[in-house]
């Protein structure tokens, strides 16, 4: 996707990005790419966790396994 860092920059960002619309410092210009970035993050961060909950749901068994075998 983008560039959008590790999630902790990422989640800096969007939290920056939604103070500039509730403070109201976002102009009519600005606007419409503020969301878009916004948008960007958020679906970059969802796929992230759609891809990490895959290989959690891949290791479970195999660490069930594991534990029933210790």
């Amino acid at each position: 996707m983008s560039d959008i860092g590790n999630w902790n920059e990422a989640a800096r960002e969007l939290d920056a990005i939604v103070s500039s619309f509730d403070e109201g410092e976002v102009s009519v210009d600005d606007l419409f790419a503020k969301l878009e970035r916004a948008t960007t993050i958020i679906e970059t961060l969802e796929a992230r966790l759609d891809a990490t909950k895959a290989r959690v749901d891949e290791l479970a068994p195999r660490l069930s396994k594991v534990a029933e075998s210790t």
